[in-house]
């Protein structure tokens, strides 16, 4: 079967090695140069399985409205004359209710962890090195409040399968020596030891060229320009090259995995999806005091980051904004990210040499991305996997190979187009 895969990020790249895998004929075509160069460019660095408590949830109305005008504030609407963006929102709004969290957590938690299995597995397999961290992720709170409405979700997520453990100030003092500066206003923790850290880049590049010596075809600086429909389904690809020529190709299969790119290709085909660019920004700097710099992958629940430590570099990455296909830094929001790392880190970064990102991360209202078959026959979805990309790349990338294969996903997950 000759599949082609739309995007080479990381959800692309592993939905190109597990068709490979399935020993189908592959095509990864993606715009730019190399795999893993927009959003899967500079992420937080997590397989965070604990990170399942969607955005929306019952207590994401009111920080919402009480976050709007803010420059700095972690999620962040900037409102436009933008139909797309507010059936978006609307949309969200739905997601907060309590029994569509709940069902939302489970679908990320059987995703996250399943995603994760097949990583470590991986990894073993092909001895794959991308600064990985095997020491567990630690959610720190400095807020009552936000600890006290973490306990809820947690105790589901255990539930599910997700070791997530409710810990004291001291123990996560013990876990992560490095917050022993805001030891006084810690409020409380989490700590799931099966989750881990890594660059997301460097994997996806290792992993693409693994799929290239296992005769996986890429064409890379390559403009995908229109998914044309036949008479039986989706029929080919119109691309222009580097050269601005125009390409046309065809296969069995197509998945479409362009992230935030992906409704506007979707959408001329009748297919809608619900997938909307949150903007999200991150820091890197080298390490400056090791001392004071943290081991253990960190995720500050109040403000939105994540920390991970990626070789004698940090890595500092959160936040959301929801303005469109706009990735313009604004210099207030990465200088409050700075802020709050030298507020819960003295020197352990050289703020100096610090570099700002900004990436465009799918989101779906739900946080959960759309995995299955379309309404138009031969194209199939990877797609929408929000702030998880890096999570849920192998889980998803594994379960879409099965499903255009005519396999049954190993995964129980709420798949499109399969009546689950």
């Amino acid at each position: 079967m000759r599949v082609i895969v739309l995007g080479a990020g990381v959800v692309g790249i592993t939905t190109a090695y597990y068709l490979n895998q399935l020993g189908c004929e592959v095509t990864v075509i993606d715009r730019q140069r190399y795999p893993a160069a927009e959003t899967s460019f500079a992420n937080g660095g997590q397989i965070s399985v604990s990170h399942a408590e969607p955005w929306a949830n019952p207590g994401a109305p009111l920080k919402v409205l009480k976050w709007l005008g803010r420059d700095d504030a972690p999620l962040l609407f900037r409102l436009r004359a933008d139909l797309q963006q507010w059936h978006w929102g609307l949309r969200f709004l739905y997601e907060c209710l309590p029994h569509r969290t709940r069902h939302n957590i489970r679908q990320i938690v059987n995703l996250g962890t399943y995603s994760r299995s097949l990583l470590q597995a991986l990894r073993a397999e092909q001895g794959l090195h991308y600064q990985q961290r095997t020491q567990g992720i630690l959610h720190f709170y400095t807020d009552p409040r936000e600890f006290e409405d973490a306990i809820g979700p947690t105790r589901q997520m255990v539930e599910l399968g997700c070791e997530r453990r409710l810990i004291s100030a001291d123990e996560a003092v013990a876990i992560e020596p490095a917050l022993r500066h805001i030891r006084p206003q810690l409020a409380g923790a989490t700590y799931t030891a099966a989750d881990e850290s890594g660059d997301a880049q460097q994997f996806t590049r290792a992993l693409a060229d693994i799929c290239v010596e296992r005769g996986v075809k890429f064409l890379m600086n390559h403009h995908i320009t229109a998914l044309r429909q036949g008479e039986h389904g989706l029929a080919h690809v119109e691309l222009t090259d580097p050269e601005g020529r125009y390409v046309r190709r065809d296969a069995h299969a197509y998945v479409l995995s362009l992230g935030s790119f992906s409704p506007q290709l979707a959408e001329r085909l009748g297919v809608r999806l619900n997938v909307y660019p949150a903007k999200g920004y991150s820091v890197t700097m080298p390490v400056k005091d090791a001392a004071m710099a943290h081991q253990v992958s960190l995720t500050d629940d109040e403000y939105k980051l994540v920390f991970s430590r990626l070789g004698d570099k940090l890595r500092i990455a959160g936040t959301a904004e929801l303005n469109g296909y706009d990735r313009q830094l604004n210099e207030v929001r990465c200088q409050a990210i700075v802020r709050r790392v030298e507020q819960l880190f003295p020197g352990a970064g050289d703020t100096a040499q610090a570099s700002f990102w900004s990436g465009l991360r799918p989101a779906t209202p739900s946080n959960v991305p759309y995995i299955g078959k379309s309404r138009v026959p031969g194209l199939f979805l990877n797609t929408g996997h929000g702030t998880l990309g890096w999570t849920h790349g192998c889980g998803s990338g594994k379960a879409i190979a099965d499903i255009v294969c005519g396999r049954k996903p190993e995964l129980d997950f709420a798949f499109t187009g399969l009546g689950a």
